[in-house]
């Protein structure tokens, strides 16, 4: 427990970049790998607020031939391999995939409603993202949505719930997407190749695109600052020169109220604002 208030204290000033839940019950492990010395205790999967928890960071790894439930006794079956299913690709000169060369494992924070151990890593298998409903139209099985932030909204619509379920009003974001493909030739993959930035217009009761870039790769966290209309995100972007820097966009309302982005003088704004 300890060892799992350290990596909850690493990572305490760093805002969640995702929600997800548990697919099946699984290990909640001190780093990112299968073994038998660093799991922390087992979380069973329950009802769906009950096995919640923010993802604060990711891993990607070479794919093993592992159960798709990190659960020791699931071990005792030998797994399926996928290695004949990328060797036939590779024959036919497909591009690799991510999800065919890579597991993901999930850096998690956890509330005490959930687990006495704050914080620990997940294997990806077991985790499903939980998207918010008015931007999940935006996932694709070839280009994902992997981290998520309001840019303002987000208050509870009494109206709207008929079940006494608390829903979310519409709002803005910003949302780092992943596309399928492999990119790196080191292993050391961007943890996002995509940007979008949505605003949403209450009178017309629908989203518009503010800003779309499919050329920036970089690093996570995404960070959003500042209140009411006065707001910014920074992400950690590959440069030209092959290192990670951190930019800022800054946000702003025009006269007639709609979303506007200032990106930074080196990156490009290549999408117009469109319904």
């Amino acid at each position: 427990m300890e060892k799992s208030r350290k990596l909850a204290e690493e990572d305490k000033e760093l805002q969640g970049q995702a929600d997800g839940q548990l697919r099946a019950s699984t290990n909640l492990r001190l780093s990112p790998e299968q073994k038998d010395d660093n799991i922390l205790l087992k979380l069973e999967k329950k009802g769906e607020t009950e096995t919640s928890f923010q993802i604060i960071g990711w891993k990607y790894v070479p794919k093993a031939d592992a159960p798709d439930v990190d659960d020791s006794k699931s071990k005792q079956n030998k797994p399926k391999t996928r290695n004949e299913e990328i060797e036939a690709a590779k024959e036919e000169n497909k591009p690799e995939e991510m999800d065919e060369k890579y597991d993901i494992w999930y850096k998690v924070r956890l509330s005490p409603s959930v687990s006495p151990a704050p914080a620990g890593w997940v294997f990806g298998r077991q985790v499903e993202l939980k998207l918010p409903p008015e931007i999940a139209i935006y996932q694709k099985e070839s280009n994902k949505l992997v981290t998520w932030q309001r840019l303002d909204g987000g208050e509870v619509d009494e109206k709207a719930s008929t079940s006494g379920t608390k829903i979310s009003k519409p709002s803005s974001w910003v949302i780092l997407l992943r596309s399928n493909l492999v990119k790196s030739t080191d292993g050391d993959e961007p943890d996002f190749d995509s940007v979008l930035v949505l605003g949403y217009d209450k009178y017309d009761q629908s989203h518009y695109k503010v800003y779309r870039n499919e050329n920036l790769q970089g690093k996570i966290p995404l960070k959003v600052e500042g209140s009411g209309d006065n707001k910014s995100f920074t992400i950690n972007v590959k440069a030209n020169s092959g290192q990670i820097e951190p930019k800022r966009f800054v946000l702003f309302k025009d006269p007639k109220g709609r979303l506007k982005i200032t990106p930074p003088n080196d990156v490009p704004s290549d999408t117009k604002d469109e319904k």
